[in-house]
């Protein structure tokens, strides 16, 4: 009786909520998998003799880079256009969107993984030089010559947005009488009774349990910083120590969707 109804269109704000989700989960993963994949095969390129043994892994190398630029894009705009949707779902229905202050992380996280991609695709041209190609890399050069500059341009403009977005939040932070919030959020109730579900409920699978993991993301970001560390030459892994990144981020990301 005392069972308070949905407001008009909190259905629609759940439906729209998951859409954002899965769109950040397919987003996440082409980044983590492409950071990880690129730096994993210019690793082994640096390992191998110079020579004709070089020349698949550069091939290699190019074609994870090329790959990767398009398949970021896409998922990435998906994933903004749609939480553009609940952003603006949120304030026809509670006036001012929730408080959200993971998002300015995200976002810069997301920025950084750009740029590390984006200076892995800029030392593409050196196993082709080392395989005794040197028109092919000079030509990649001037290639990664432009993409640097524009890339450069798009971080100068991508900061001061950032910064913007970030001071304006903080700034509606600070407003008495903000948003109440969303009293039929179902993650809001979720995140707090996700440990207890996880131990009581019975019927939840070993996929389940491993999508729920908060620690699989984090072993995630650990191995592609293990792997891009490593091309960086911060520290020399063994070989065996490079496939076993690899497989962390595959099973991490992959195969469980985290």
């Amino acid at each position: 009786m005392t069972e308070v109804a949905p407001p008009p269109g909190a259905l629609a704000m759940t439906g729209l909520r998951a859409r954002a989700r899965a769109a950040r989960r397919t987003a996440i993963v082409p980044l983590s998998c492409s950071l990880a994949l690129i730096a994993f095969s210019q690793s082994l390129a640096e390992r191998a003799p110079a020579g004709k043994e070089t020349l698949p892994l550069a091939v290699l190398a190019l074609t994870l880079f090329l790959t990767a630029l398009p398949a970021l894009a896409v998922t990435q705009a998906v994933w903004g256009a749609r939480m553009r949707a609940v952003r603006g779902r949120e304030q026809e229905l509670y006036a001012s969107p929730p408080g959200t202050p993971l998002r300015t992380l995200s976002r810069l996280s997301v920025g950084a993984g750009w740029a590390v991609t984006l200076l892995l695709g800029c030392t593409v041209p050196r196993p082709f030089r080392e395989s005794g190609l040197y028109g092919l890399a000079h030509a990649l050069g001037q290639v990664t010559e432009g993409l640097a500059l524009v890339g450069s341009a798009a971080g100068v403009c991508f900061a001061v947005w950032w910064a913007s977005e970030a001071w304006g939040q903080s700034a509606r932070a600070g407003r008495p009488g903000g948003s109440p919030g969303d009293p039929w959020d179902p993650d809001r109730l979720a995140r707090r009774r996700k440990g207890t579900t996880l131990r009581a409920s019975a019927t939840l699978d070993a996929g389940a349990v491993l999508r729920a993991s908060p620690g699989l993301q984090v072993g995630a970001v650990v191995a592609v910083g293990a792997l891009v560390g490593a091309r960086a030459h911060l520290w020399e892994p063994a070989t065996v120590t490079l496939y076993a990144l690899l497989a962390a981020v595959l099973v991490c990301g992959v195969v469980t969707g985290e």
